[in-house]
């Protein structure tokens, strides 16, 4: 039963990191003409680094805990009398931080009407681009998505466990 309740966290973080994602690529598309921010200066486009955060897990203590004991209804029916060997699996759940990167270059545009314009009559624009700000979009969206699904089978794993 703990995998199924593993099998969530994990699910659960995978969404958590989706939102983020989501929310940096809405926050990079609404501002992509901000020519001035508190910073003084165009937006920086803000980009989300995904992470695995490895534990250790003893499979075998994982697998002694999960195990069902069997009634047995016939004298040829023995329990098994099979060895596993302990060993260390790594689960990794998912962590994520959002940053402005400082490295990000402008798109200068001629606009000598633009109240941020140099002296040339120069705009320093955020180099975002909608179409890739789209696109990581639907990414981030198929992902939660899919998150969503495996949250959804494993309740339903749990619900017919409990039925059982």
């Amino acid at each position: 039963m703990s995998e199924l309740f593993s099998a969530l966290r994990i699910s659960g973080s995978g969404m958590a990191v989706q939102r983020m994602k989501l929310n940096a690529t809405a926050e990079n598309i609404a501002n992509a003409e901000t020519t001035r921010t508190q910073d003084g200066g165009p937006y920086r486009r803000k980009e989300v680094v995904v992470s695995a955060e490895n534990r250790p897990v003893n499979f075998s203590g994982e697998f002694k805990n999960a195990r069902v004991r069997l009634a047995s209804t016939h004298a040829n029916h023995r329990a098994s009398t099979r060895k596993f060997r302990t060993s260390e699996l790594n689960v990794s759940d998912a962590r994520a931080r959002v940053y402005a990167s400082p490295g990000s270059k402008f798109k200068v545009i001629y606009d000598p009407s633009h109240p941020d314009a140099d002296g040339d009559g120069y705009v320093a624009m955020p180099d975002i681009n909608l179409v890739t700000e789209m696109v990581n979009m639907m990414v981030a969206s198929r992902a939660f998505e899919a998150n969503v699904t495996a949250v959804s089978a494993t309740k339903e794993m749990i619900s017919d466990a409990m039925d059982i």
